[in-house]
């Protein structure tokens, strides 16, 4: 079977379900219950007027700010909330059904505007007293129905601006210019090192989400501007909020995604507490085989909520998030050059991971003070034979890593009359280990790398911030500073070398215009994989070389019109500089481009002498109800480049210039949605071939491909590629279940993105040639023919299920 039975196999099956639309469906209404209240001190709001936005149902909440509604259409509502003296709020999305009642929580922030006359309309978009811009929020319907994102948020963000495209096998996040090592990840405020499976150690990129969104109720998307409490980011923050587990009675969903197969529970634990759980598997390793790709992975993960609420001071709440993943070479499939291109290279890989912590928070009359503990371990362990063959004289490679972490972090929040307090402080204790055997063509000759490392310091950190609005509330300020420091080497040691100020600003021109700005200093801590690599002679190499924090200095400008409720325009300008980034010693150029790969990235001897640059503009046009749809349009136009080692800037490897995005989503009678994104990635940069290296026998063997020639780092680059991905969905709301079904197919119009010239070392027979047979094994030479390059990409057609009871 090949891949073209499969998808018409996958489209008859949704086209078979979606004639179930001939039944009837349930006319019972849905219901939803909630609570109102104050984030700062977690106090009531009562008598609040909670109605489904654009509608006239609603109801008011009780003296503990709870309410309940019924009588509800199912689908995807929003609820809007206005009570005197707090600002109007719209939520976003939650989905009704006839079967479950689902629950949130809405935040209401205590209004500035004392004038009784003054109307103010609450906008569907969130803006934060320290983040006035470079902030995007995203619901969980913009998640679940995003097309060609496949329920996956690596792949949904990239519909926003300054998000830099990637490989279709990829998920790394490329933020205005930045690498993807640069960005990190909070679940309720427990941090997290990744989001995907088959992680690259050292950076955050993989080819498939971790994050199940059924746990997530929306995310704030942080491009810039980040708060202090969140550090140890160059390029982005992303903070998920996630939901608590439903107060009436247990709910099950099982579903069939685009590569796995789900299942989640959610219910209440008694009367005070809730939980959430959720395991997956993939079924990659199946499908791949049935289509002859040589490799075959396997993903699995776990993820669970547990939230007490023992009164309303004082709750707690558990998270964890683990998977495991394996990859393994499909052997039987080597007919065709391609195949074996690949299986001369690939690894086998087995990593697992997890993240658990505990998150406990007090509120008070006037804030709220939160501890967060957590712990979270990554296993990576990898090897490759040369040819394949598990011999111990063709071993090539063997790897086995781990990275542990133990967090601890507090924070303070408390208002006080017009300003708002945030201070804290955190503390780690690190431990890394590392086995690598490495075979290595190094000055002309096959060299045996061969070390272990076993690193354990202690990282901590201080921040503070400070937000006020001024001038008759039309001027709102947020100045913070933040310290780290860790007690891996001196030069990192001090705090104050770490010193990271940062201030930022929005000033309203009118009630619908207002100018925003920031500029700030953020420090990145180097990848473990840097500070534990040894040299030939075992050597803390980067440590004796200096090693140091990372950072870049942002300054951004932008101004913003909110013409509705419902709309939202942007355009930032931003300019970011990066100073004592890692320089590879090997190859002469900031290690930045080399983040987006399937390898471990920073293992190789570095100087913390890096420059670099990306500026740019961004302009976002969002509309929630435009004539009925749901419009997201983006586009950026930037560069991004570091310095080589003769102080001349040259592109890195996210430096694509060009950036365009459209997506479209509208809601249809008979609980019908479509929707579309197009998207426009202009050309990226690349290293061609060093083909008198690679060409060489002994170097080919001990890697199984060409080497990249660094003296022409970037020098060429890509043709511009685009991309059209659409989706239908259909829902069925029965009075106990309800069926959710899509079609997402990727790619539509099948356009081929070009990609680099790749050569192997056999003719066209499959045949391995040696140019000079006869000569000494150090100076034989392969035979290198260009693979046929056809472009990467091609019609991807999926389907989804989701069963909910």
């Amino acid at each position: 079977m090949n891949i073209y039975t499969l998808k018409t196999i996958l489209i008859a099956t949704l086209l078979a379900a979606i004639g179930f639309s001939g039944f009837a469906q349930a006319e019972q209404g849905g219901a939803l219950r909630g609570r109102v209240y104050n984030p700062d001190n977690n106090q009531p709001v009562d008598f609040a007027y909670v109605i489904i936005d654009g509608t006239t149902i609603g109801t008011i909440t009780d003296l503990d700010g709870n309410f309940a509604i019924f009588g509800l259409k199912p689908g995807y509502v929003r609820v809007a909330v206005n009570s005197l003296g707090f600002d109007p709020v719209v939520t976003k999305e939650i989905l009704i059904t006839n079967a479950n009642t689902p629950y949130i929580e809405i935040e209401m922030k205590p209004s500035n505007i004392q004038l009784d006359d003054v109307v103010v309309e609450a906008s569907r978009f969130r803006q934060r007293e320290e983040s006035p811009l470079s902030l995007r929020s995203i619901g969980i319907k913009e998640i679940e129905k995003s097309p060609g994102g496949n329920r996956d948020i690596s792949k949904v963000i990239q519909s926003l601006p300054g998000v830099g495209a990637t490989p279709a096998n990829r998920n790394d996040i490329i933020v205005r210019g930045g690498g993807a090592n640069e960005n990190r990840f909070f679940l309720d405020g427990v941090e997290i090192p990744n989001i995907n499976h088959f992680a690259t150690q050292g950076s955050s990129g993989g080819p498939a989400g971790i994050i199940n969104v059924d746990f997530v109720r929306e995310l704030d998307f942080f491009a810039g501007a980040f708060p202090a409490n969140r550090g140890n980011a160059l390029s982005s923050v992303l903070d998920f909020r996630l939901i608590d587990g439903n107060k009436d009675r247990l709910k099950t969903r099982a579903t069939v995604g685009a590569s796995d197969l789900a299942l989640t529970l959610d219910g209440p634990i008694g009367d005070k507490s809730s939980f959430v759980f959720s395991v997956r598997r993939s079924y990659l390793e199946f499908l791949f085989d049935l289509i002859g790709l040589p490799f075959l992975p396997t993903y699995n993960d776990i993820q669970f909520k547990h939230k007490i609420r023992f009164n309303q001071n004082n709750e707690l709440s558990f998270i964890g998030l683990g998977a495991f993943d394996v990859n393994r070479l499909n052997l039987s499939a080597n007919e065709t050059e391609s195949q074996r291109f690949i299986l001369k290279y690939l690894p086998t890989n087995d990593q697992w991971t997890y993240t658990v912590g505990a998150v406990y928070r007090n509120f008070f009359k006037n804030g709220n003070q939160t501890l967060v503990l957590s712990r979270n371990h990554l296993n990576n362990v990898s090897q490759k034979y040369q040819d394949n063959i598990e011999a111990p004289t063709n071993l090539n490679f063997d790897y086995a890593s781990n990275e542990i972490e133990t967090k601890i972090r507090y924070e303070y929040v408390t208002r006080q009359g017009a300003w708002k307090f945030l201070y804290g402080a955190g503390a780690e204790y690190n431990q890394y280990t590392n086995y690598t055997y490495n075979k290595l063509f190094f000055n002309a000759q096959v060299v045996e790398f061969d070390y272990e490392t076993e690193l354990d310091f202690y990282s901590y950190s201080a921040f503070t911030q400070i937000s006020r609005n001024l001038l008759a509330e039309r001027l709102l300020v947020s100045a913070g500073a933040r310290i780290d420091g860790n007690t891996y080497s001196e030069q990192m040691s001090n705090p104050l070398e770490q010193f990271s100020p940062r201030i930022s600003a929005s000033y309203a021109l009118t009630n619908k215009w207002s100018l925003n700005a920031n500029t700030g200093r953020y420090y990145q801590r180097p990848a473990y994989t840097t500070m534990g690599y040894r040299d030939i002679a075992g050597n803390l190499i980067n440590k004796d070389n200096r090693l140091r924090y990372k950072y870049t200095d942002h300054f951004v400008v932008g101004v913003e019109n909110k013409p509705n409720p419902n709309s939202r325009f942007t355009v930032e300008g931003f300019y970011k500089l990066y100073n004592a980034y890692p320089f590879s010693i090997s190859d002469s150029v900031a290690i930045s481009s080399k983040s987006a790969d399937f390898d471990v990235f920073g293992a190789e001897e570095v100087l913390s002498i890096g420059e670099g640059r990306t500026y740019g503009v961004e302009i976002l046009y969002r509309n929630t109800d435009l004539w009925g749809s749901n419009i997201t349009t983006s586009f950026t136009l930037f560069r991004s480049e570091f310095k080589d080692s003769k102080e001349v800037y040259i592109p890195t490897a996210w430096d694509n210039r060009i950036l365009f995005n459209l997506t479209a989503t509208r809601p249809l009678p008979k609980n019908w949605d479509i929707g579309f994104k197009w998207r426009y990635v202009g050309g990226a940069p690349y290293t061609p071939v060093d083909l008198e290296r690679s060409s060489l026998r002994q170097a080919y063997d001990v890697t199984g491909r060409t080497y990249l020639d660094y003296d022409r780092f970037n020098s060429e680059r890509l043709a511009p590629s685009h991309q059209l991905d659409v989706r239908v969905d259909k829902a069925f709301f029965f009075n106990k279940w309800s069926l959710m079904l899509y079609l997402d197919i990727q790619n539509i119009y099948n356009f081929k993105s070009q990609q680099p010239d790749q050569y192997i070392n056999e003719d066209i027979n499959g045949n391995v040639v040696i140019e000079n047979p006869t000569a000494p094994l150090n100076e034989q030479r392969y035979v290198l023919r260009k693979l046929e390059n056809t472009g990467s990409g091609t019609v991807l057609p999926s389907i989804g299920i989701m069963i909910e009871f």
